[in-house]
């Protein structure tokens, strides 16, 4: 047996628990220790529809989601020795979904959509990132590769390896679509809009750049096809659904753009975590929805990948809240996504089985299962999954 295969099988045997010198281990070697070999993977690419090409909608829930909060292994007896006061907080019955395991009453249209088989819940993921610092949590995620790379993001490889182009749903480019050409951003601004002669005025001093003169004709193009919907002051906050609303809008009518991504942070939730996830919950749940109208007929050939930088703590602390953990959830919606199913290895929640005895331990890498869609849904090969994710492999699974 290769080592590789060894580390499989160890990950497969939840029961067992992992300790945290053998996690470090693990993930230490280019995040081998959470990816599982392809094989036959690379062959399983579907066909696109006619005149709706394959999109991709990334979503980071900045802050770190608590996903045994959201979805809840109602199956684990240690969950409520561990959350006493926080498995009895949920206001509506918990919405049940396969293994036992259930979604937060707040995810309604998501467990609609796991009903239609157009969600796939993942629990006990990690980028392998192995400390618990938010922001560098959040970087390592974005940037897919085994050391932070902060100009680097594997998403803009993504769309370069393939020829596609990006919109950001953000003020400024994030990582994760950083190093492409082919990105433009968007976001509703409280400022008052410039009138025509700026913009005139912009493009007489770009007239010999280019570089300039395009971004600028392209920012404007995107400005316009999103106008209608950021006309009230109400619509200027930023607010979730608004923003899907018009990421939707933009990616039907802007040609040629085949993928998005959007951020909705406040889930750092030390406190008051029920009434918190509750709000945030509701806010990614109406949101995804508004997305989901909003595509329209691409919504069939749309897959949606929601990710966080890490997991919370099993046990709820002092005030109500989870602090910082390790393992967390990867949740993949969308028409194209072959859902209605719960995937990822449980490790359980016993002390000896916890990370460090407090964490959810992470039996699967979240690189690999993203890379797994690149691979069935934007036909990449084994080559090209390299290009994108050098430290890890997808796998063997039918997602979409």
């Amino acid at each position: 047996m290769s080592d590789l295969d060894k580390i499989n099988t160890d990950n497969q045997k939840c029961s067992a628990g992992v300790s945290r010198r053998k996690f470090l281990q693990m993930t230490g070697a280019g995040l081998a220790a959470l990816s599982f070999p392809a094989r036959s993977v690379f062959a399983q690419a579907p066909l696109a529809k006619p005149n709706h090409p394959p999109k991709i909608v990334w979503i980071l829930l900045r802050g770190a989601l608590d996903s045994l909060h959201t979805i809840v292994p109602r199956f684990d007896e240690q969950y409520k020795k561990l959350r006493p006061k926080l498995s009895a907080s949920f206001k509506s019955p918990l919405l049940p979904i396969a293994k036992g395991y259930a979604l937060h009453p707040a995810l309604k249209n998501m467990h609609q959509l796991y009903q239609e088989k157009s969600l796939l819940p993942i629990v006990a993921v990690s980028s392998g990132y192995q400390q618990r610092s938010h922001f560098d949590g959040q970087d390592f995620l974005e940037s897919g590769k085994a050391e932070i790379d902060h100009d680097s993001g594997w998403l803009a490889r993504a769309i370069d390896v393939k020829n596609k182009s990006a919109l950001a749903v953000s003020r400024s480019t994030p990582i994760s679509l950083r190093s492409s050409e082919h990105v433009n951003t968007w976001y509703p601004s409280n400022l008052k809009n410039a009138n025509e002669e700026f913009y005139a005025a912009l493009g007489h001093l770009y007239q010999y750049d280019e570089a300039l003169k395009e971004n600028l004709a392209s920012g404007l193009k995107v400005k316009g096809l999103a106008a209608h919907e950021n006309d009230s002051k109400k619509k200027r906050k930023g607010k979730f659904i608004d923003l899907t609303k018009v990421c939707a809008k933009l990616m039907l009518e802007e040609q040629g753009l085949d993928c998005a991504m959007l951020e909705l942070g406040g889930w750092d939730t030390h406190n008051n975590q029920s009434n918190r996830l509750e709000q945030k919950l509701t806010e990614l749940d109406v949101g995804l929805a508004a997305l989901k109208d909003g595509l329209g007929e691409s919504w069939d050939n749309t897959v949606v990948v929601i990710g966080t930088e890490f997991g919370r703590t099993a046990k709820e602390n002092g005030t109500a809240g989870t602090d910082h953990g390790t393992g967390s959830a990867l949740i993949l919606a969308g028409g194209a996504v072959d859902g209605g199913k719960v995937l990822g290895d449980w490790p359980g929640l016993n002390p000896e089985q916890l990370f460090e005895q407090r964490d959810l331990m992470p039996t699967s890498n979240s690189f690999s299962w993203i890379a797994n869609v690149l691979v069935q849904h934007w036909d990449f090969s084994a080559d090209e999954i390299r290009q994108v994710f050098p430290d890890t492999a997808p796998y063997n699974q039918k997602l979409v």
